[in-house]
C-alpha cells in the first residue's frame, strides 16, 4: 500500500445534524408543513450524489427546482457548519497526523462542490490531506473520481476507507481495496478490511 483514500461523512466526521437543522430551516421558509428531515433520513442518503438525494426528497418536484432547493440546502449548511465545532469523530485528527507522515492521504466524496475545501478549512486537516475530488467538481460518480485521484497522482496501491455499501462498490470498481469504517453510517458484509475506530487504522497500517 502507497496511499490511503477517504471518504468523508460517516469516516471522517459526522455532521448530520448540523445539516439536517440548516437543510429544514430552508424547507420551512419555502414550504408550509414539509414533514421535518431527521438526522437519520439524512444518514440514509448520504453517499449518493447530490441530484439523486433531491430526487429522493422531493420526489414529486420537476428536476430542475429540486436542484435549486437542493442548492439553497447545501449553501445553508455551509453558513452553520462555520459556525459550529468541526463533529469530527474521536481519533481524526492525531490518526491522521501520524498516517501523512508514512502515506499521502486524499479525500473522494459524493458531495457538493465546496464541500470538501470547508471541511479542510473549519477542521484545519488540510495540511494532511494532498488532492481530493467529488461529483460537484467533475461530474463523476465515486469510482471513476476514486480512479481520478489514482491517475492523476500517480498511486500504484492505494486503499479507499469508507463506511456503507456504496463506497464498497465504488473501490470494488475502481479496483482498490476497501477498508469498512463500522462506525459510520451504513453496514457492509464481508469487507476486505475493518475498523471500529478511526484509531485502528494505526494498527492496520
Amino acid at each position: 500500500m502507497d496511499s490511503i483514500i477517504f471518504d468523508l461523512d460517516g469516516t471522517l466526521w459526522d455532521s448530520t445534524d448540523i445539516v439536517v437543522e440548516s437543510w429544514n430551516q430552508v424547507l420551512d421558509d419555502i414550504f408550509d408543513n414539509w414533514p421535518a428531515l431527521t438526522s437519520n433520513d439524512l444518514k440514509s442518503l448520504f453517499g449518493r450524489t447530490l441530484p439523486d438525494i433531491a430526487a429522493m426528497i422531493f420526489p414529486d418536484i420537476p428536476k430542475e427546482k429540486q436542484l435549486e432547493l437542493i442548492e439553497l440546502c447545501c449553501l445553508k449548511e455551509h453558513e452553520a457548519l462555520l459556525e459550529h465545532n468541526p463533529p469530527l469523530f474521536a481519533g481524526i485528527p492525531d490518526t491522521l497526523a501520524v498516517l501523512a507522515q508514512k502515506y499521502p492521504l486524499f479525500i473522494v466524496s459524493n458531495c457538493e462542490a465546496g464541500y470538501i475545501e470547508l471541511f479542510l478549512s473549519v477542521t484545519g486537516l488540510g495540511k494532511y490531506f494532498r488532492d481530493h475530488l467529488c461529483p460537484g467538481d467533475t461530474g463523476n460518480a465515486k469510482a471513476s473520481n476514486i480512479k481520478e485521484i489514482i491517475q492523476r497522482n500517480s498511486l500504484k496501491s492505494p486503499v479507499y476507507v469508507g463506511d456503507i455499501l456504496g463506497d464498497h462498490n465504488a473501490a470494488r470498481e475502481a479496483d482498490i481495496p476497501f477498508v469498512f469504517a463500522s462506525y459510520g453510517f451504513g453496514s457492509v458484509e464481508n469487507p476486505e478490511y475493518m475498523i471500529s475506530s478511526p484509531t485502528d487504522l494505526l494498527q492496520l497500517f
